[in-house]
């Protein structure tokens, strides 16, 4: 019986799993804009820092941090990082090598998970 219960809860979630990753990339004229609130876990010193990628014909055009518990200071000092990848093709994003920010380390790291998660999730599940 319990592993009957297990089975059915593993197949729960990860079908819970595939519906919400889902919808993390939608379609805007042209625009592939990819959010990793549901794709990547990646944690600043206070929680999960997702971001909007916006893509135009394979290449970055802007993104967007989403709200998030960082520090406000401290997280705009680590959000300069992000226009390091705009212009860039997808693959070249993805393979950046990007220093955190000084005095905002964590909040830096995880944004760069979150681009390159977003990324890698882009490039294997665009249309």
């Amino acid at each position: 019986m319990k592993q009957r219960t297990l089975i059915i809860a593993l197949c729960s979630f990860a079908l819970m799993s595939f519906c919400v990753s889902k919808n993390a990339i939608k379609y805007e004229k042209g625009t592939a804009v990819v959010n990793t609130t549901s794709i990547v876990k990646a944690r600043g010193f206070q929680g999960k820092t997702p971001v909007k990628i916006y893509i135009r014909n394979g290449k970055v055009q802007k993104i967007v941090a989403q709200p998030n518990q960082e520090t406000p200071s401290v997280f705009a000092q680590a959000e300069t990082l992000l226009k390091k990848f705009v212009g860039k093709s997808v693959d070249e994003a993805e393979q950046m090598k990007v220093d955190g920010v000084s005095g905002a380390t964590y909040s830096s790291k995880a944004l760069i998970q979150n681009v390159k998660g977003g990324l890698k999730y882009y490039r294997e599940n665009k249309k």
